[in-house]
């Protein structure tokens, strides 16, 4: 998926000579590691909010095109409306899942995540980070970005 649209994004800025605009263009595709727990759920609940935080509804799910909507549909009304069919999560929605979307995350939270996304690091527990950061070789995500700073004598 990243290879398609980073691919995309390049040849579609190539012919149009342009530096990237709008939505669709703004960056690259972005991927990290989530661990498969209360971060996922955290990762979930972020995405189905965008549209909620962005102030383009008033609640998460009336936003048409969010998989919150897609998951409140029948099956008949799925195929009636052309919407794609969505895969099973790997973790279990906790009840009252529409309500915790539209309570508004808290900064802390935010920062995590947000940090994962720009650096590519993964998303989790401080021990499962530093496991999977060993196991995929993604050791410099967790790392301050620049150069070290030299220590200065005494």
């Amino acid at each position: 998926m990243q290879r398609l649209t980073t691919t995309h994004a390049r040849r579609w800025h190539l012919h149009r000579h342009s530096v990237g605009s709008g939505h669709l263009y703004q960056g690259l595709y972005k991927s990290f590691p989530i661990q498969q727990d209360e971060h996922f759920l955290t990762v979930c609940r972020s995405v189905e909010r965008n549209a909620l935080r962005a102030n383009l509804v008033a609640r998460a799910e009336d936003w048409r095109w969010s998989s919150l909507a897609t998951r409140r549909l029948t099956a008949a009304q799925i195929k009636r409306e052309s919407k794609p069919v969505l895969a099973d999560w790997p973790v279990d929605r906790p009840g009252r899942w529409l309500q915790r979307v539209n309570a508004a995350e808290s900064e802390a939270e935010l920062d995590a995540l947000r940090r994962a996304v720009q650096r590519g690091r993964p998303f989790g527990s401080a021990i499962w980070e530093k496991q999977t950061a060993t196991r995929l070789g993604l050791q410099s995500t967790l790392r301050p970005r620049g150069r070290p700073r030299k220590k200065r004598s005494p």
